[in-house]
């Protein structure tokens, strides 16, 4: 196991069971409410495409095989506790593989009987056969990343670790921390409260931009690093955005039943339909400290919500997108009949 981030490789662990059969256990700490955190999960998947080719095709690449490219669907809540996870190889070529996976938990109607909970499929390549043109295409954030307090525009990242506080970042505490658990496992920056922040903050919010430097901390490892299976929990993993989801939904409903916005904050569930994950530049062995998020909804209808997700390194250089339907449901349906673990 890899001596990085030792908490989060251990709970996104997968073991061979067989031809094509994996498991793995899906822990509570990195849930929201009561159901494992999409990008955990994802993570997992992540992990299972590791072990699968380690496992099963050690000599079809000269190099490690890792995931570009996860493409998952969401058809039911999971579950802390064990999952079987299935792989079918799909395509076995010799710069991408493509695997079917799936992961299937205990069915809640028929406690009897396993069904699957999350399907899809994940896209590997190793490093060795990643060649070809690279260019630059000018793209930048819109509207344009808030300001630190360097010359340049740029965050001082040293200072905003130190401090907590830098031009117009701050460090903000994730909303509802008792519900998404999930979101105790990394620190997260975003716009302060000053004048000049809301001012920003206003600009963004006509485009339902959310910005954040974040840095990973699982199981409060002030050590942890951004590693590329910790980056698709980082795709998902959105609370700021979630708030202000938050109080356009409870603003919604309290203008459809004539009632106070304060009674319905707080009372929504966000679960994934579908992710799709674009993985571009392999990280560091030894991870990251910093990475930075990009994340925009445009529209919520229906109760059903979209999210785009883009990741840059401290240089400015893209990681990871990401994006995914959503829904915007009562938080009693993530719960049900099910209690939350103590952890």
């Amino acid at each position: 196991m890899s001596t990085i981030n030792p908490a989060f490789e251990d709970a996104i662990r997968v073991t061979p069971q067989g031809p094509g059969k994996y498991n793995a256990h899906l822990r509570p700490e990195w849930c929201i409410g009561t159901v494992p955190h999409g990008g955990y999960t994802t993570a997992v998947f992540y992990r299972l495409a590791l072990t699968h080719f380690a496992h099963a095709h050690p000599t079809h690449y000269n190099s490690p095989a890792t995931p570009i490219s996860l493409q998952l669907s969401f058809l039911r809540r999971t579950a802390a506790g064990p999952a079987t996870l299935e792989v079918e190889d799909a395509k076995l070529g010799a710069r991408t593989s493509t695997i079917h996976v799936k992961l299937l938990q205990t069915s809640e109607k028929k406690p009897s009987e396993l069904e699957v909970k999350v399907t899809g499929y994940i896209t590997v390549s190793p490093a060795s056969a990643e060649v070809g043109i690279s260019a630059p295409t000018g793209w930048r954030p819109q509207p344009a990343v808030p300001r630190g307090s360097l010359a340049d525009g740029g965050v001082d990242l040293a200072a905003l670790a130190r401090t907590g506080h830098d031009g117009a970042w701050t460090k903000r505490d994730p909303p509802y921390p008792e519900f998404r658990r999930a979101a105790t496992q990394l620190e997260l920056y975003g716009l302060g409260k000053g004048p000049v922040q809301q001012q920003q903050k206003k600009q963004q919010s006509r485009t339902m931009a959310v910005d954040q430097w974040a840095r990973f901390r699982p199981g409060g490892d002030a050590s942890g690093r951004w590693t590329d299976a910790a980056v698709v929990y980082l795709l998902d993993m959105f609370p700021m955005a979630l708030d202000g989801l938050d109080t356009m939904s409870a603003t919604a409903e309290a203008r459809d039943r004539g009632t106070s916005v304060s009674d319905h904050k707080a009372k929504f569930w966000y679960p994934t339909v579908t992710l799709n994950v674009d993985l571009k530049k392999r990280l560091p062995a030894a991870g990251v400290e910093w990475l930075y998020s990009r994340v925009v909804t445009k529209a919520v209808r229906d109760g059903r919500t979209d999210l785009d997700v883009t990741v840059l390194d401290e240089k400015g250089e893209i990681v990871a997108l990401s994006t995914q339907v959503g829904l915007v449901v009562s938080a009693s349906r993530n719960l049900g009949s099910r209690k939350m673990q103590k952890l």
